[in-house]
């Protein structure tokens, strides 16, 4: 892990960083960016190594497919750069909404690799190894001591969580897959999971395919 003190001054994404580009492209270049959370007891976050698309009223895996709205998924009806949480299995999940307001699509935040408040997210998800400590979407979310939907609809310059322009990363390479637990029936899941290929810190990744050397980083 590169670890790092606290970002003094956080820049959320720009919302141009969305603009004109399909959510899958932006799926693939959130890989790397760091995401921060300036929780009570202080800042955590780590390099977004895992992601996964959801394509909005046509894709049968997304909250929003046939354009459902409910007071639940609002969020994602929202600007590109709006928080989306939400729970599932008793868990909570962040997405971040990529499109133009009133189209509905986002992205699942499933894995970081820790880089900023490593001892306090050890604290918050206690007797874990480090390399469990925010490898899924809802480990990362207790990790970061996140546990209710209060930030939904903020976006990355009003809210304590963003995802930062500053000390980004890039992958030596990136594996796209299918997405995980998602059932559709169709083509729908295939190749929307974009990770960091190698990273240890991703959910599902069999130890034998860990990059150990440089976790699967040019730098």
């Amino acid at each position: 892990m590169q670890l790092m003190p606290p970002i003094t001054d956080p820049r959320g994404l720009d919302p141009a960083f969305f603009t004109g580009r399909d959510t899958m492209t932006i799926t693939q270049d959130l890989l790397g960016k760091l995401l921060i959370y300036d929780s009570p007891a202080g800042q955590v976050g780590g390099y977004i190594v895992e992601a996964e698309a959801y394509l909005g009223a046509a894709d049968p895996g997304a909250h929003a497919y046939q354009n459902r709205r409910v007071p639940s998924n609002e969020p994602l009806y929202g600007p590109p750069g709006t928080i989306y949480i939400y729970a599932i299995r008793g868990f909570y999940d962040f997405d971040v909404v990529t499109q133009a307001a009133e189209e509905p699509q986002g992205i699942l935040i499933r894995a970081l690799e820790p880089a900023i408040g490593l001892d306090l997210m050890r604290h918050n998800r206690p007797k874990q190894p480090d390399l469990n400590l925010t490898s899924g979407p809802g480990k990362l979310m207790r990790a970061l001591n996140i546990h209710d939907t209060k930030l939904n609809g903020l976006d990355f310059h009003e809210s304590p969580l963003k995802i930062i322009s500053q000390a980004s990363r890039t992958p030596t390479q990136v594996t796209t897959t299918a997405r995980i637990g998602v059932r559709t029936g169709t083509n729908w899941s295939d190749h929307y999971r974009a990770f960091v290929t190698g990273n240890p810190f991703v959910s599902k990744i069999r130890k034998r395919d860990y990059n150990l050397n440089d976790y699967g980083w040019i730098s």
